[in-house]
């Protein structure tokens, strides 16, 4: 073996490679922890000046400093160009509401009409504002709710339905023999009832109108009649139920579950659609 004490061919390839390797562009994302090789300056990038084009980088002692774009930086040894991020396109916009409904972007909402959609509780109004909440202000609607509907007739006769102020009501359980069928019966056949529609689902409360699944059951558990419904369902599933702050958080919790109208069942959708579509019909406009 021959040894050249000239050294290498400056012809051959590779004769000119840095130790570290050629440089390439990186994004100078924040977040990243570079060294700037002139000063041995080492920090996290916290800020990055495009009108400047300069970065800021904060050392482990909290001490920033600011550097030109560009070539001399070495991330994780190797040696980079930092260049201002690609600033990432805005999400698309959806195209439905979560209804279900065509989307309709940019437009205000309308100015309330004198039509309303009473609702039993706090939770039934909720649920229908996440999930019909933009067709309700594109259209105006205002949604109401009762704490109960024991008095719903008084509510009605305060509110004075006419053919310009209907009034669309949703009830919990209205099946057969229940006592919201007999308010609604009583409703509907008294002078208050005209220009009102009084429609329900067949569940005992809204929270069985969200697709078990969606929290994790097969079925919503069933709940003895002596022990109040909500209070049960939590008994039943091992949440805390002391207390009505207790109840408030089960329900957030199974809201949070809500993203579409995919999430409920289909007995409660028809309803709800029934009545939006009976306040915004013809001779309800403010």
């Amino acid at each position: 073996m021959t040894f050249d004490r000239y050294g290498a061919d400056v012809l051959s390839s590779g004769w000119r490679e840095p130790a570290r390797g050629r440089a390439v562009e990186h994004g100078a994302e924040i977040g990243l922890v570079v060294e700037e090789v002139t000063t041995d300056w080492c920090g996290e990038i916290v800020a990055v000046d495009r009108d400047l084009h300069t970065l800021t980088l904060e050392d482990r002692r909290g001490t920033r400093r600011a550097f030109p774009l560009g070539p001399g930086f070495l991330l994780e040894g190797k040696p980079v160009i930092l260049v201002a991020p690609v600033r990432r396109a805005a999400p698309a916009k959806p195209t439905r509401t979560a209804s279900g409904s065509v989307a309709v972007h940019g437009a205000k909402a309308r100015v309330a009409r004198a039509s309303r959609i009473f609702v039993e509780g706090r939770h039934d109004a909720e649920l229908v504002e996440k999930v019909w909440g933009d067709d309700l202000r594109l259209e105006g609607v205002v949604v109401e709710y009762l704490e109960g509907a024991d008095d719903l007739a008084d509510h009605l006769r305060e509110f004075g339905p006419s053919p310009h102020r209907r009034v669309g009501v949703l009830l919990d359980h209205l099946v057969e023999g229940s006592k919201e069928s007999r308010i609604a019966r009583s409703v509907q056949n008294s002078t208050v009832g005209e220009h009102v529609l009084i429609v329900g689902h067949p569940f005992i409360d809204i929270w069985a109108a969200v697709k078990p699944h969606r929290v994790g059951l097969e079925e919503w558990p069933a709940v003895p009649r002596s022990i109040e419904w909500k209070k049960g369902i939590c008994q039943s599933l091992g949440w805390p139920h002391a207390d009505q702050a207790d109840i408030a958080r089960a329900w957030k919790f199974i809201l949070s579950r809500v993203g579409s109208y995919a999430d409920l069942e289909p007995a409660l959708l028809g309803r709800v659609e029934e009545l939006i579509d009976f306040v915004t019909g013809d001779g309800t406009d403010v």
